[in-house]
């Protein structure tokens, strides 16, 4: 829903390429006639292209991968998901934080997993004073594919 509501928008959905939620998100954007597109990893078990990708890039290192997503995107739509997941939404995070990059927006979708992420943030990072409240506000939480695409649409300029 989240890739088709973009596609409609008139944004490429750019995903990891793989599997599960980001084949879902590449299927979304196809299927609604939208630029459909992949950044693949070599791994040694899963991370294969899905088959709804128009055009997929494959990188054998993570961080030149991350360089890609983030060069070629105007906003960040994170799931529930692991370690890559999170290290990609703190990459973005960090560099908002920093001033390198701006008007960037970074959607967390996912209730639950969200929330426990925010109450970490909150008891261990804001009370120990590693970050501020204020530094918090750079992502943006949606619970539905049109709030998702509403927050790019708000959060993005025109090129």
């Amino acid at each position: 829903e989240i890739g088709a509501a973009l596609a409609r928008a008139g944004y490429a959905v750019m995903t990891g390429g793989g599997s599960g939620i980001m084949e879902a998100a590449n299927r979304g954007a196809k299927e609604a006639g939208g630029l459909s597109l992949g950044c693949n990893i070599h791994l040694p078990r899963e991370q294969k292209p899905n088959r709804y990708l128009d055009r997929y890039f494959h990188f054998e290192h993570f961080f030149a991968r991350k360089v890609m997503l983030v060069k070629y995107s105007c906003a960040f739509v994170v799931m529930p998901g692991g370690f890559g997941t999170l290290d990609e939404a703190f990459e973005i995070a960090t560099l908002m934080q920093t001033g390198k990059l701006d008007h960037f927006p970074l959607i967390a979708v996912g209730g639950v997993f969200w929330d426990r992420f925010e109450t970490f943030v909150r008891e261990a990072m804001i009370a120990q004073g590693t970050i501020t409240e204020q530094e918090t506000q750079v992502i943006h939480r949606a619970e539905t594919a049109e709030d998702v695409a509403r927050i790019v649409r708000e959060g993005t300029r025109p090129y």
